[in-house]
C-alpha cells in the first residue's frame, strides 16, 4: 500500500459509494464529517443493531496534501475534551461547570477548522460519561486520561474538509451480520462501562487534579496534565 494511502471502513445500514461533504450529524464527537475506522471488525460492529444487518463500506483515502490533526498523539486530554465541548451536548449542572466549560474553550481549544482530517478516540456513551464527570468535577484529569485507554473502543478517522472528501475512493463493501457483530458491539460497550464504573470508584490521590484546580492556575506544562 502506498504510504500516502489509507484504507478506511465506514459502518452503516447503507452502502455509501460517494460520501457527501456537508452531510451527517453536527453533534458527533468532532463535528460534522464522515466517520471511519481502520479496523474492519469495528466498522462491522458500528454498522449493525440488534434487529438488522449492516455494511462495512471500504475506501481508499489519498492523504496527499491533507492536513491531519491526530488528537491521540499531539494533544492533551484537555484538548480532546475541549473538542468534544465544541460539538457534543453536555449537562452543565451548576455555575462552576459552566465556568469550567468557558475556561477550557478559552485555554485548550485547537484550530480544528484548519485541518482536513481528525484522528482521535471515539467518545461512545461510556467515554462521554467520563468527560461529563470531569466537567462536573467528580473525576480528576488523571482518571479522564486513563479512561481513554480503557474499554478498547477504538480510534476514528474523520473527514472534515471538501478537499478530503474529494480524495476518498469507494472500494466495495462487506455485509455485517447482526447475529455475529451486535453481541461483540454490546460486549465491547459493556466492558467499557464496567471499566468506567470501576475506575470512577477508585480512591483520590493527593496529586489528582480536578477541573476546578486547573482553573485556579495550574501551569499548562504541568506533567499531570500532559
Amino acid at each position: 500500500m502506498n504510504k500516502n494511502e489509507l484504507i478506511l471502513y465506514h459502518g452503516s445500514e447503507f452502502v455509501i459509494e460517494k460520501p457527501e461533504f456537508g452531510k451527517g450529524k453536527k453533534h458527533n464527537d468532532y463535528g460534522l464529517g464522515f466517520y471511519c475506522t481502520e479496523d474492519l471488525d469495528l466498522a462491522k460492529e458500528w454498522a449493525v443493531d440488534d434487529t438488522r444487518n449492516g455494511f462495512a463500506n471500504k475506501y481508499s483515502l489519498d492523504l496527499s496534501g491533507l492536513k491531519i490533526l491526530n488528537l491521540s498523539e499531539c494533544a492533551t486530554v484537555l484538548n480532546w475534551i475541549t473538542v468534544l465541548l465544541q460539538n457534543r451536548v453536555f449537562s452543565l449542572k451548576n455555575d462552576i461547570t459552566k465556568q469550567g466549560r468557558e475556561f477550557l474553550l478559552e485555554h485548550y481549544s485547537l484550530p480544528v477548522s484548519d485541518y482536513d482530517i481528525i484522528r482521535g478516540y471515539r467518545a461512545d456513551d461510556s467515554y462521554f460519561a467520563y468527560a461529563e464527570s470531569f466537567l462536573n468535577n467528580t473525576i480528576s484529569v488523571q482518571r479522564l486520561s486513563e479512561a481513554l485507554r480503557l474499554g478498547n473502543l477504538g480510534e476514528q478517522v474523520v473527514l472534515k474538509s471538501a478537499k478530503a472528501f474529494g480524495q476518498i475512493r469507494f472500494l466495495g463493501y462487506e455485509i455485517a451480520d447482526s447475529a455475529v457483530y451486535y453481541p461483540l458491539r454490546k460486549e465491547r460497550n459493556m466492558n467499557a462501562r464496567k471499566e468506567f464504573l470501576t475506575n470512577r470508584r477508585g480512591s483520590v490521590s493527593p496529586d489528582d487534579l480536578f477541573l476546578v484546580d486547573i482553573m485556579r492556575g495550574v501551569p499548562e506544562d504541568d506533567p499531570r496534565i500532559q
